[in-house]
């Protein structure tokens, strides 16, 4: 039967009658509804870090909203869940003496950190920093301003022959010097620089050591707002709470979402530095109101999964556990350094991406699709990265022997498709 679901990201022509229909999830396997098992090598789309079958979560979400569904935050009002995340995710921020403002999602909350960013230099006299710096290869969510900031061009083209958001530059992912350049050129008309601990969708691109210092150092010398995006390496992604503590970051503002609660509810939200929001909160700037908001900002039953899913990572030690497996996951997957079809493969914390040759993405781009494919036939869900690499970022719960199985499967795709394709080994 075809489906009257219009799927995300997917060519509709294709997928319309050959949907993979997931049922049921437990740790980090995930059950079609033909009764077939998967390991679940994306954690779903970077965020099921605590695992499937997480029934304190559910319970904790049931319980509130047999409570209090919701209520807006507009205004005075909130509900004491909203109340009770604000204080936890503060307190466990990396930015000291924060506020957090929460969204719905990833999406949203770059959205509102760009608008804030903005908003914060108008407030303080300074209306013409407009300008917004992102990286090639970064992928920054799908609204408006976060197509117009994502780095990876296919995201961006067929809207009309511009981004949406003109106030945009993009620098290259890793060079220090091309962003020191462009602050010297334009740092009056700039508000911020935006960037990805760890360059997640864009192909798994962990920085060189330094890169991020050098980056805190010249936004602090040229008066430039310092955005981190921790959507995907937020809440343990790293081996690291916040992947900014782990490369030394030291930013203005921290955008969230994702592991926060795991996707067992959708929440997402910004961290915001004293700085920023000392007009709005803490000094008497006449107008100096953010006016910005979502119908489900600070909902409550999302606010209370996260609260159970955030004690669960807690208790057990699940950022610690990343940074055990960071290692054993690096040794597996390199073991497809000589498999057929492999070029580069990068890892960091939990995370990995298994990239293709250059020489067969230009003779058949459509290569990775197959090995995709392919690996879900080996028992291995996984999807490509800007359409030339495996993703790799499990659930923190997954096992040794679940890593190599996991590894095992997609080398078995490998090696499917360069047999099919005739490839030598």
């Amino acid at each position: 039967m075809t489906t009257r679901f219009w799927h995300g990201f997917a060519d509709m022509h294709a997928i319309k009658d050959k949907e993979v229909v997931i049922a049921s999830g437990d740790g980090a396997i995930i059950t079609d509804t033909n009764g077939r098992d998967y390991i679940d090598a994306t954690a779903a789309l970077w965020y099921c870090n605590a695992g499937y079958g997480r029934k304190e979560i559910a319970d904790a979400v049931a319980e509130q909203l047999a409570r209090l569904p919701g209520y807006s935050s507009f205004g005075a009002y909130t509900t004491d869940a909203t109340l009770l995340v604000a204080e936890r995710l503060t307190s466990m921020a990396p930015i000291p003496n924060s506020v957090v403002f929460l969204a719905s999602g990833g999406s949203d909350a770059i959205d509102t950190a760009m608008k804030l960013a903005r908003r914060y230099w108008d407030v303080v006299g300074k209306p013409n920093k407009t300008l917004l710096v992102s990286r090639e290869h970064s992928y920054h969510g799908m609204h408006a301003l976060g197509t117009s900031l994502t780095g990876m061009p296919a995201m961006r083209n067929g809207y009309g022959g511009e981004p949406f958001i003109n106030e945009v530059v993009h620098v290259p992912p890793l060079d220090v010097d091309a962003v020191a350049r462009l602050f010297d050129q334009r740092r009056d008309e700039i508000a911020a620089f935006v960037g990805e601990p760890v360059i997640g969708a864009g192909g798994v691109y962990p920085p060189p050591d330094g890169y991020w210092e050098s980056i805190s150092e010249l936004c602090r010398q040229h008066d430039i707002l310092l955005i981190a995006d921790e959507v995907i390496t937020g809440f343990g992604r790293t081996g690291f709470m916040w992947g900014t503590q782990r490369y030394g970051i030291k930013p203005d503002l921290i955008t969230f979402a994702k592991g926060v609660t795991s996707g067992y509810m959708p929440l997402g939200g910004v961290l915001v530095g004293e700085r920023v929001r000392s007009p709005f909160w803490d000094e008497p700037v006449a107008g100096a109101v953010f006016r910005h908001g979502y119908t489900y900002s600070g909902h409550s039953g999302a606010a209370a999964g996260a609260l159970a899913n955030l004690d669960i990572i807690e208790r057990e030690g699940l950022v610690e556990r990343v940074a055990t497996l960071e290692p054993v996951l690096d040794r597996s997957v390199r073991r497809l350094g000589g498999a057929p079809l492999v070029g580069e493969i990068r890892t960091v914390g939990l995370t990995a991406a298994v990239a293709l040759q250059p020489s067969i993405l230009e003779a058949d781009a459509t290569t990775i699709d197959r090995v995709v494919a392919a690996c879900l036939r080996h028992g291995v869900a996984t999807r490509a990265l800007r359409g030339h690499a495996v993703h790799i970022s499990p659930p923190f719960v997954i096992t040794e022997d679940q890593i190599d199985a996991m590894v095992d499967g997609i080398g078995n795709a490998l090696e499917d498709v360069a047999a099919a394709a005739r490839v030598p080994a």
